[in-house]
């Protein structure tokens, strides 16, 4: 399949998925969400992978949910659409998942990371969930997702 938002490559029992939208620091919309289920879904069926990989580039891993996307939709359209239905797909997936994070992991990004079983983070990477500094809830589970992984006392800082 020809994919227009992520590369997709088979390396030995690897599935490696590369988030692929560098204009826009793999900022996250609802066609990079479908092609990285699909992509998912194939690895997943495939016996010939052990694992599947998800990285971006060493400047942003993915810097958030892409608020162009975003700017139309009503909180009503969001929550009870199916606008996040695609989020959740990665995090019950049934082989390994790997993030694999350089650069910016902000927002949408680092809930995505957070979904994955592993995080494998280089030194330049930066994690974040800056909404919350606009008073705005993380939609993709981060607020649950971030304290089970690091501790309230640390995710509160």
């Amino acid at each position: 399949m020809a994919y227009e938002h992520i590369i997709v490559e088979t390396r030995d029992r690897v599935g490696l998925v590369t988030l692929n939208r560098p204009k826009a620091l793999n900022a996250l919309n609802s066609a990079l969400i479908a092609e990285l289920n699909t992509a998912l879904e194939a690895f997943e069926a495939d016996a010939g992978i052990g694992c599947i990989v998800i990285a971006g580039s060493e400047k942003a891993f993915a810097a958030g949910a892409d608020v162009k996307e975003m700017a139309d939709k009503t909180y009503v359209d969001a929550y009870l659409g199916q606008f996040l239905a695609g989020w959740s797909r990665l995090a019950a997936a049934r082989k390994p998942v790997i993030a694999a994070v350089s650069g910016f992991c902000l927002g949408g990004g680092c809930e995505l990371a957070m979904m994955c079983d592993f995080i494998v983070a280089s030194e330049t990477a930066r994690f974040g969930l800056p909404e919350i500094t606009l008073g705005i809830m993380p939609g993709a589970g981060g607020t649950q997702r971030l304290p089970r992984a690091i501790g309230k006392a640390k995710a509160m800082d």
